[in-house]
């Protein structure tokens, strides 16, 4: 088929490797501009760029595809269809009329629940017990269209970084298994029950919130590793928890403030409840066991967190 190729972080680079391995003509790739990245400020490409210019295909970065211009540059490539996964610029009408086959999204959630940004980050925070994704033939609403696959997958106790990783595999697959027939996977409208909404993430979500329950911070910690990282200060520096373990899950710890550690091991009072963390990053410094860090930077039992 002849496809263009819309998606931008690294979510987005399994299903163009699987487009480009299954032969696909892959007129197009659209992604991201280049941005500021690090202390230089020097420009990046997004991830995808960088794969599709390393194996020779056409990449093109718009900032905006609402112009006339910009549209008919789209529909002159005469596409079958449009493949889309986190490329981050709302696609007008135009462009999903556009392709013979219409426009065809990654999405990791199971539609209707976590429509939106950040679906996986969502579903960890929530407490679900399992996540997914979901092929789904593009409309003018957000993530509203129509339903070609969907595959599950448990969330045990996998980070954001980890799930994410697994969903931009599954996809990839996904979307070779419907391109290589279309008219295999009808779109199915979604239930209009259990829509969720799946907000972007703050970063001042990424603070540990002691106040409520261990289970819930130990989701928080898991929820956002790598991005923005879960932190607690102490003394005026700030601390990445990476990972963590709960323990007296349901159980008030009697006389323990929450935020407080319990112990020298790096236990920590919730609400109830007390995690105790495994692996932690200090501010310029590399990601550490947490028992690395004791050894050479104690926290003593009773030390307030913030």
């Amino acid at each position: 088929m002849r496809i263009a190729f819309m998606g931008t972080p690294p979510f987005a680079v399994p299903t163009l490797a699987a487009l480009h391995a299954a032969g696909h003509d892959i007129a197009a790739v659209y992604t991201q501009p280049p941005r500021p990245a690090q202390r230089g400020k020097k420009l990046q490409k997004s991830p995808v760029q960088a794969w599709a210019e390393e194996h020779g295909l056409p990449v093109r970065t718009p900032r905006r595809l609402k112009s006339e211009e910009a549209q008919a540059e789209f529909a002159a490539l005469d596409l079958d269809v449009a493949v889309v996964a986190a490329y981050g610029l709302i696609l007008p009408q135009a462009v999903l009329d556009a392709p013979r086959e219409g426009c065809l999204n990654v999405h990791g959630s199971i539609l209707p629940r976590w429509r939106g940004a950040a679906p996986a980050q969502r579903a960890i925070l929530a407490g679900d017990a399992e996540t997914g994704v979901t092929i789904m033939q593009m409309d003018a609403g957000l993530d509203t269209g129509a339903m070609r696959l969907i595959e599950t997958t448990p969330i045990a106790r996998k980070s954001a970084g980890v799930l994410t990783h697994e969903l931009a595999e599954m996809g990839a697959l996904m979307m070779r298994r419907v391109l290589s027939d279309l008219h295999a996977f009808p779109p199915t409208p979604q239930p209009e029950e259990g829509v969720t909404y799946a907000a972007k993430i703050d970063k001042s979500e990424a603070r540990l919130d002691f106040l409520t329950s261990a289970v819930q911070v130990e989701r928080q910690i898991r929820a956002f590793n790598p991005a923005p990282g879960a932190f607690f200060e102490l003394e005026g520096e700030r601390y990445k928890v990476l990972a963590a373990e709960v323990v007296h899950p349901a159980d008030t710890v009697v006389g323990a403030t929450p935020g407080a550690t319990l112990d020298d091991a790096l236990t920590i009072a919730c609400n109830p409840g007390a995690i105790r963390v495994t692996r932690i990053q200090r501010a310029g410094k590399p990601a550490m066991e947490a028992g690395e860090l004791l050894r050479g930077r104690g926290i003593a039992a009773g030390t307030r967190l913030a």
